[in-house]
């Protein structure tokens, strides 16, 4: 399957790494506004092709997926131009800001008889796997406290008067969106859509959230989830059980877990790996999907995506944060 690419940031030059170290996909090239980036980026990474045109990638037939890694607000046109040419799309989190553009935007993907995927790495990975089977191990679960503490240098230029996208309205930014997705999806895929769920936000001045708080609320169980730009944290989320905790390095690179027996305080590895881009996992499970035609696995998939962000956007509109296209 051939391979281009909307985005030439850091995050699509990642990408491209783990697909050539997997070979599932040959890359074709670049899409980018400006000739001379497109074809930068395209011979960067050995592309025959580089596009300036997002309606001549569409039509492309030299292009069989398009992986989407532009700001969070360009996400739904540029996924909807690519589905409607035919291509398949992994597109970076969030995959969209409202209900209503996932429910267009799979719908159509269904139309055109293609697939579309959100691009979220965390649960992917070996590690997290590990963690969703030993889950048992902790008895009945009482709480968990998951977070994605990140300092931005971008914040730096946020307070120097330079408005980023990250920390742009305009192109649905905030910590929820860029950070507080990670350990949101890790409560979805481990406890399941929470039967109430409360977001206390750090408001900066253009209105964006900066950091916040969610609340997640199971049958005896309370989630806490926690996030960050303008902040920084490396202790590690944890879930809390009767017989004992179970904790992972982190809510984004899941590469560790460990269990703490409840009443010997024993801790033990149960699991690691080692991996410079574990993007490899989610690329492997997509291209498996797109060459098998998992109907079930990417009905799976696609739930999963939509409950996540069913949940950001009730309590970001809760809390009067507020994006252009929740108003289109």
């Amino acid at each position: 399957m051939r391979l281009a690419t909307i985005g030439t940031s850091k995050i699509t030059d990642s990408f491209l790494q783990a697909v050539k170290k997997r070979g599932r996909f040959d890359y074709a090239g670049a899409y980018s506004r400006t000739e001379e980036k497109a074809r930068s980026f395209t011979e960067k990474h050995h592309g025959s092709t580089w596009f300036t045109s997002l309606e001549a990638l569409a039509a492309s037939r030299d292009v069989d997926v398009v992986y989407v890694a532009s700001p969070n607000g360009l996400h739904f046109k540029q996924v909807k131009q690519m589905l409607s040419g035919g291509k398949h799309v992994i597109c970076e989190k969030p995959v969209f800001v409202t209900r209503r553009e996932f429910d267009e935007a799979f719908e159509l993907a269904e139309q055109n008889h293609v697939f579309l995927f959100e691009a979220i790495r965390n649960i992917q990975t070996p590690v997290f796997h590990r963690l969703k089977k030993e889950l048992p191990r902790a008895g009945r679960l009482r709480s968990a406290i998951l977070k994605q503490i990140q300092y931005s240098s971008r914040y730096d230029q946020f307070l120097s008067g330079h408005m980023t996208n990250i920390f742009s309205p305009e192109f649905a930014g905030g910590a929820l969106e860029d950070l507080g997705v990670y350990p949101l999806y890790v409560a979805v895929a481990l406890f399941g859509t929470p039967q109430e769920a409360t977001y206390f936000p750090v408001r900066l001045s253009n209105g964006i959230d900066g950091s916040g708080t969610l609340v997640l609320r199971y049958d005896g169980l309370i989630c806490t989830v926690l996030f960050s730009k303008i902040a920084h944290s490396e202790s590690p989320s944890e879930i809390h059980g009767e017989k004992g905790t179970l904790s992972i390095n982190s809510a984004s690179d899941i590469a560790r877990l460990e269990w703490t027996d409840a009443h010997t305080k024993e801790t033990k590895l149960l699991a690691e790996h080692v991996s410079d881009n574990d993007k490899l996992y989610e690329i492997h499970h997509f291209a498996d999907i797109l060459e098998q035609n998992d109907r079930a696995e990417y009905r799976q998939l696609r739930d999963l995506s939509r409950s996540v962000l069913q949940i950001m956007e009730t309590v970001r509109k809760e809390n009067g944060i507020i994006f252009p296209n929740d108003r289109n």
